[in-house]
């Protein structure tokens, strides 16, 4: 969208990069893009201040983006002492006093739009002028950082902050250094140095009130930044973020009421609209729900969030609800969301007809319309497997762009299962996973099976720390969200955007337990101090994991012999089919069917010798046979934690999967992975054949 702002930028036009980006600051007057390319463009044509109050904006409307405070670091660096720094240069070495300023700017737009080489080359060309100079540090730190270096930023930052203590702009980027090893607490203490010269900043407030919230005190993080919001340029989105915060410390009432203001401000901004529903949830103020969110869509019925978030505070699919899509489909008739809302109805009211109709003015409306085209696949798989080949190859072949073009390929392949041809069906799967490795995490190398010294485990207590997992194709997704449609506190941030940064998430942590170059009671410390930023509170941990090895248990059999681990299971070859046709939560990279299933063999042998041995206390929840039923999954949870589990409303789990034993109608194109995983298989209490 702003790639002609960029394109000027790379090029050094001032003139038409900065009338480019106003344009776009005028268009999209809230997008923190937008006045972040402003900046940079204001910066190129040498006008700091300006380009300094563009970036404060662009911070103001997302001030939880730490590469906007980064970017900031990088302007502040020609604010302070330029004019000595020339002085002393032409006096000592006699050369150009614009020389140096002039190639540390360069450098520093180099870095604002991600060409670190040029930054390299610049930084380099200024070090040789001047080496000792502090921004020649700050450049070098800040470069290091960019490129996912923190040791060596923090080496490089850390040494020179010694120096030149008083160097505000050492103290950001060192704060940025600090901020990418997750010691938040340093990194507060560094931008409340910073934050002494210049109390008034408002990006750098923004800023400290985060790493509050990442030690876990959301309470003092709102209270760091609620002042701002005197500041008459305060926008909607500091004043959610606040709302955030409050929610987060439990104190629902003023959460409730920042959000609503922001709301009123940004009526179709997603997250505001899902913060605000949460303290509305947790303060049983259903009335207030309804009537605040009525009352926006009278104003702006276009909003779809807004529509789904007034369904919320009614049955489900009962007479209210009802009422409220009859409302969002007279505002919006040709809306496929809306649409989509009528077919739950009409589903749970038995009305196959009518919701199949609906599916089919969906696709009219969106062509290629996953959820629409599933369902009218589905009907033709019912009558007709192989006109449903024809059907989806149809759609293959006028699919608008790449991204429809996968999701129909996906469905292209569980047409030819159902039309009876397996080698077609994994050929297709196969492919559309080998395009994609490249962007999908790495296979983790499981530690090598060891000697296990003798080690007492205590009885569990009544609330054991609850750590879920499951390979791909387990179906450990079930069980999480049966847990989490019941309400129990499941976390799955390791799956989100901004996951944490501990033992359980890092790939090095196999090797570093495995070689004895960890301290397993410093991993569990650190993994315990991280869980309320999280949001998880002590006693209440279930913490749902990316991956597992059993070098974890060099760490948790005497550090953490509480936790109880929960791994979702079925027959190998099952789980190896399943991962090929549907992926799988963690998306791991899946090079061929014969490497994924020469690591799930090596992971669940791991499974198998913890089971074998009783490594630690553990449940093997097995869901051969009940995958798509949701109360057998419910009553299996239940008995594992000796609780009670409320059933998922049908539905809720996604759409049902291929049953236990279906590996058998695969043995011929997959009969080599297969072979790999039936050892295992049998250790694990499945058949051989």
């Amino acid at each position: 969208m702003y790639e002609s702002i960029i394109d000027a930028l790379r090029r050094g036009a001032a003139d038409e990069a900065l009338g480019a980006a106003r344009t776009a600051v005028a268009e999209q007057p809230q997008d923190a893009a937008a006045h972040r390319l402003l900046a940079n463009a204001l910066r190129l044509a040498g006008d700091r201040d300006a380009a300094i109050a563009a970036i404060d904006h662009a911070i103001q409307l997302a001030p939880e983006d730490a590469d906007l405070h980064l970017e900031r670091a990088g302007l502040l660096l020609h604010e302070r002492k330029l004019d000595e720094a020339q002085a002393a240069l032409a006096e000592s070495i006699g050369l150009d006093p614009n020389q140096f300023p002039a190639y540390i700017v360069q450098a520093q737009l180099a870095l604002g739009r991600g060409d670190l080489d040029e930054a390299d080359r610049l930084t380099r060309t200024a070090a040789r002028i001047a080496p000792e100079h502090p921004q020649i540090a700050a450049l070098e730190g800040t470069l290091a950082l960019r490129r996912g270096d923190a040791d060596r930023a923090l080496a490089i930052l850390g040494s020179a902050s010694k120096r030149w203590p008083e160097e505000p702009t050492l103290r950001h980027s060192l704060g940025f250094a600090y901020l990418a090893k997750g010691h938040f607490a340093f990194a507060e203490q560094a931008f409340r140095g910073v934050l002494e010269a210049n109390p008034g900043s408002m990006p750098l407030r923004a800023l400290i009130a985060d790493l509050l919230r990442r030690q876990g005190r959301p309470g003092e993080a709102a209270d760091e930044i609620a002042p701002l919001l005197a500041n008459p340029e305060a926008t909607p989105a500091l004043r959610r973020l606040i709302g955030e915060l409050e929610l987060e410390a439990g104190r629902n009432d003023a959460a409730r009421d920042h959000l609503k203001q922001a709301l009123q401000a940004q009526p179709g901004d997603r997250r505001t609209i899902l913060a605000l529903s949460e303290a509305w949830r947790r303060l049983g103020a259903d009335d207030d729900a309804r009537s605040t969110l009525d009352a926006l869509l009278a104003e702006h019925p276009q909003h779809v969030d807004l529509w789904r978030a007034r369904l919320l505070f009614e049955e489900f699919a009962g007479d209210a609800a009802r009422a409220v899509i009859a409302r969002w489909l007279q505002a919006m008739p040709d809306s496929a969301q809306a649409l989509e809302a009528q077919i739950t109805v009409h589903d749970v009211a038995g009305e196959t007809e009518q919701a199949d109709a609906l599916a089919t003015r969906i696709t009219q409306l969106e062509p290629g319309h996953a959820r629409a085209e599933m369902r009218i696949l589905d009907r033709l798989l019912e009558r007709d497997p192989d006109a449903a080949v024809s059907h989806v190859e149809a759609l293959l072949a006028r699919a608008p762009d790449e991204s429809v073009r996968r999701n129909l390929r996906q469905l292209l392949g569980r047409t030819f299962d159902a039309a009876g041809q397996p080698a077609a069906a994994v050929a297709t799967w196969a492919e559309l996973h080998a395009e994609v490795v490249s962007q999908r995490l790495p296979l983790a190398e499981p530690s090598i099976a060891r000697e296990w010294p003798e080690i007492t485990i205590g009885e569990r207590p009544a609330q054991p720390a609850v750590l879920l997992w499951g390979a791909p194709g387990s179906l450990i997704e079930r069980i999480t969200g049966t847990l989490h449609l019941a309400g129990a506190p499941l976390y799955g941030d390791r799956f989100g955007p901004t996951p944490p940064n501990d033992l359980f998430q890092r790939y090095l942590t196999i090797n570093a337990l495995s070689g004895g170059t960890a301290d397993p009671a410093g991993l569990i410390g650190e993994w315990k101090a991280a869980l309320p930023a999280r949001g998880i509170q002590p006693g209440q941990v279930f913490d749902w994991l990316l991956w597992w090895d059993n070098a974890l248990l060099l760490a948790l059999r005497e550090h953490l012999p509480e936790a109880l681990l929960v791994v979702a299971l079925r027959d190998p070859r099952d789980m190896l089919l399943d991962w090929i046709a549907f992926g799988s939560p963690a998306p791991f990279a899946l090079e061929s069917p014969e490497v994924a299933a020469r690591w799930l063999a090596r992971v669940l042998e791991q499974v198998a010798e913890l089971h074998e041995k009783d490594l630690m206390p553990h449940h093997l929840v097995r869901l051969d046979g009940i995958e798509n039923d949701p109360a057998a999954i419910a009553q299996l949870i239940a008995n594992a934690l000796q609780t009670s589990v409320a059933n998922a409303p049908p539905g809720r789990l996604g759409p049902d999967r291929m049953a236990a034993g279906r590996w058998r109608d695969f043995a011929e194109p997959l009969g080599d992975a297969f072979a790999l995983l039936t050892p295992v298989a049998v250790r694990l209490g499945y058949p051989q054949d």
